[in-house]
């Protein structure tokens, strides 16, 4: 009498579908998306007391230059806040982010001022990115536009904002942002354009400079007159 024998089953992992393979990348992205904010965390805590030693985008740009045919010239000494000249700090603020000392991160005030100016001009709405937005961008992100920088932009301004005081996030972001091919800080700055310190610029230099911030790798100190007035004129507006 022939005995019945069990039907062989294919190991498990030759049983495992799309789904399973699915559920493991899903879970794989979200390990690394925690990893990644809680790296950017710890970071800003850090940067709560020290200067960054290197951004993203300064990377970015040392990455880029490797085609470039000209040789690449890293300029970044950072400073405190008290080696600043507090015109070019008031500058800023009036220049980039009127409302820096009084948003949570966002100024969703500005960005739908943009978008209505936008719709009735029939254009693409212009920038109104705050400081912790540009700082956020400058140390974890890169200058490239997309949805997945976006998406890492909002909650980066949130924690920034969450995790440092508003004049340290001042303090950093005019440390990083770039002024200049090779050029990132207020002091370079200054040293670079003005062959000054970024503690003894004057109104008029700080105002030049950062009328130069939007675009910094095609503007020029020296071409920003008319920029450079009106953002001196918003800083008396504004009481400085």
């Amino acid at each position: 009498m022939a005995v019945a024998t069990a039907e062989k089953r294919p190991p498990a992992a030759t049983r495992r579908g799309p789904l399973h393979w699915l559920g493991r990348l899903v879970r794989a992205l979200l390990l690394l998306g925690l990893g990644y904010f809680i790296a950017c965390t710890l970071l800003l805590i850090a940067y709560r007391f020290i200067h960054p030693p290197l951004t993203m985008v300064q990377a970015q740009r040392w990455v880029e230059s490797w085609g470039a045919d000209e040789p690449y010239t890293f300029r970044y000494q950072p400073v405190d806040a008290e080696t600043m000249a507090l015109v070019a700090r008031q500058a800023a603020v009036a220049s980039e982010d009127a409302r820096f000392y009084t948003h949570g991160g966002i100024d969703w005030i500005e960005l739908e001022r943009a978008r209505e100016d936008a719709r009735q001009r029939g254009t693409a709405p212009r920038g109104a990115s705050t400081i912790t937005q540009q700082l956020v961008k400058n140390l974890f992100l890169t200058t490239h536009r997309s949805y997945l920088r976006k998406g890492l932009e909002v909650p980066l301004t949130y924690l920034a904002e969450f995790v440092l005081p508003k004049e340290r996030i001042l303090t950093l972001y005019l440390n990083v942002v770039e002024w200049g091919p090779g050029v990132y800080g207020l002091d370079e700055a200054a040293a670079y354009h003005y062959s000054t310190s970024a503690r003894a610029l004057s109104r008029d230099q700080a105002a030049r400079l950062v009328a130069c911030l939007p675009a910094p790798r095609d503007r020029r100190p020296r071409d920003m007159s008319r920029t450079a007035a009106r953002i001196q004129t918003r800083m008396r507006q504004m009481g400085w």
